[in-house]
């Protein structure tokens, strides 16, 4: 959940010393509303063009797609069944006839259809339309190489949806449940396609357990439930409220006066200054996740493009002293790029050592009789952040460790949100922090962005024809021993390269309320907001 892509606020360093938002305790609270907080303004609420975790938490919860995935398990969504074919390569999705648009729509296949289509269509600009590559005939309408009806996607009849696919996908099902897999309102879409999904109301048409009843910019969110949605009786929440925080430590306040009912993975997070605290009143709650933070790099860049600086920046990071000295939450260094909650990649894969500063010398020794330069102090490196204490502290860490053990000066700028990933996109940065989680449980949701430079989220300017050839022979292999060497293999070239430096495995820390059940993170970060429950006190 790319880019994050997904964002992947993680811990702050500042004393709670700010007063409550809200004077709503705990105790007070109605038993069906909950109450939670985003650390950012979600950049868009279009399911085509999210690719952060701030705006899936939203479109996950007011969208639903063919399935859900409950903690792995998938689940019937608005397909009520589906069948596979024998080889694979078709899928035949059976909707259920009671499942509606927020306007009282029926939602039919062909909304799946029309949803999928422009998604991949090239005038979307969907930086994540390759997630629907397995499609047979997507990549190239994508690329402006193929035709809009060559897409093997097909509305069969209004309840029926026909897929086809290139290879056969063993996570295709899962694939399904993922936000960009998700349905739009046709008619709405095509009567303002740039403003339907800018504000809340009327025009903001959706098929999920909630309908988004206020979105105040910057300020808060409300999740109210769709009283139409096919599977009402079994939502028990009646209002979601969500506060936008920017601050770690005014969240974690929030929370610890009882107006915040969870700190978690999707929805805001435990900061430095109190995780200690929760643990020791055993509050606090740890559980896999299947995610990375790693420092991008503009292989494109003057300094970037030499690889053994890129080398020398990653040996230098001591990951371990990180987490043990900032962000304290029983995270793992990162010694690859695929983290070791995925099947087939459990082990150390033996690339590099953390914190092998002989080692990132030799590398940068080599990086300056390329580049000319006669004294590390030559160099300065820029580390671009997104606004937050955490990701500034993280910097200042890496900072300070580049100075000591390479003699190289670093810079750190920060953005807001939507900017930051605006300037990653169009490669305006030299280092640049991002954090992804899997959109699926394969390792191929970790290497695939990279597969080409043009890729939607790779964001590095880097590609490699032999890793391309990997990950495109990975996809027809049936053989999953194969097609986990293969993936391998990808990984191994992409290390030797460098075009990212991993930094370490996430964790998923949270602390909740004891009033409210069945909200627990699963292991992609992923929180289904229609199973939840919260009783009166």
């Amino acid at each position: 959940m790319k880019k994050f892509l997904r964002v992947l606020t993680l811990v702050s360093l500042f004393l709670l010393s700010v007063a409550p938002l809200a004077q709503t305790t705990a105790s007070a609270q109605d038993a069906a509303t909950l109450n939670l907080s985003l650390g950012t303004e979600p950049p868009t609420l279009d399911p085509a063009l999210a690719t952060d975790s701030t705006s899936g938490s939203i479109i996950r919860n007011v969208f639903e797609g063919l399935t859900h995935n409950n903690h792995g398990e998938i689940e019937p969504g608005v397909a009520e069944s589906w069948e596979e074919s024998e080889d694979g390569l078709t899928w035949t999705f059976t909707l259920r006839q009671d499942s509606t648009w927020s306007n009282g729509d029926p939602v039919t296949a062909n909304d799946f259809e029309f949803s999928w289509k422009r998604a991949l269509n090239p005038e979307t600009a969907s930086q994540y339309a390759s997630i629907l590559y397995p499609i047979a005939g997507a990549e190239e309408f994508n690329s402006g190489e193929g035709e809009e009806d060559a897409v093997g996607v097909t509305a069969v009849d209004d309840y029926t949806l026909e897929v086809t696919l290139n290879n056969p996908t063993p996570y295709f099902l899962e694939l399904t449940s993922f936000y960009t897999y998700m349905p739009v309102h046709q008619a709405t879409v095509e009567a303002d396609s740039t403003g339907w999904a800018a504000e809340a109301g009327e025009t903001y048409v959706t098929n999920g357990a909630f309908n988004l009843d206020t979105w105040n910019h910057n300020s808060d969110l409300v999740l109210a439930k769709n009283a139409e949605y096919w599977d009402a009786d079994n939502v028990a929440l009646e209002t979601v409220n969500i506060q936008i925080i920017e601050q770690e430590s005014t969240a974690n306040a929030e929370f610890q006066a009882g107006n915040l009912d969870y700190l978690g993975t999707p929805y805001g997070t435990v900061s430095l200054d109190s995780i200690d605290m929760y643990r020791a009143n055993e509050e606090l709650n740890t559980v896999p996740y299947a995610a990375i933070y790693w420092y991008k790099l503009n292989t494109t860049d003057e300094l970037m493009q030499n690889v053994n600086l890129r080398k020398a920046l990653s040996l230098a990071i001591d990951r371990q002293g990180l987490i043990d000295n900032v962000i304290k939450g029983g995270q793992l260094p990162a010694l690859g790029v695929v983290p070791p909650t995925i099947e087939g990649f459990e082990e150390d894969r033996g690339y590099m050592q953390d914190a092998a500063f002989d080692e990132a010398n030799e590398y940068l020794a080599l990086a300056m009789e390329e580049l000319g330069i006669s004294d590390p102090s030559e160099i300065t490196v820029n580390i671009s952040i997104n606004d937050s204490e955490a990701h500034s502290t993280i910097a200042q860490f890496i900072q300070s460790g580049w100075a000591t053990n390479l003699g190289i000066n670093a810079e750190i700028d920060s953005t807001e949100w939507q900017v930051y990933l605006d300037r990653l996109n169009v490669l305006d940065y030299q280092v640049g922090r991002m954090g992804w989680i899997a959109d699926f449980n394969d390792a191929i949701s970790f290497l695939d962005m990279y597969r080409t430079a043009d890729t939607g989220n790779n964001d590095t300017g880097w590609e490699n024809e032999e890793y391309k050839n990997l990950i495109d022979e990975s996809a027809a292999e049936e053989d999953p021993a194969a097609r986990t060497q293969m993936l391998l293999d990808a990984e191994a070239i992409f290390m030797e390269e460098m075009p990212v430096i991993p930094v370490y495995y996430y964790t998923s820390n949270y602390v909740i309320q004891d009033h409210v059940q069945n909200l627990e993170p699963d292991a992609l970060g992923n929180v289904s907001l229609k199973d939840v429950s919260v009783s009166a006190e």
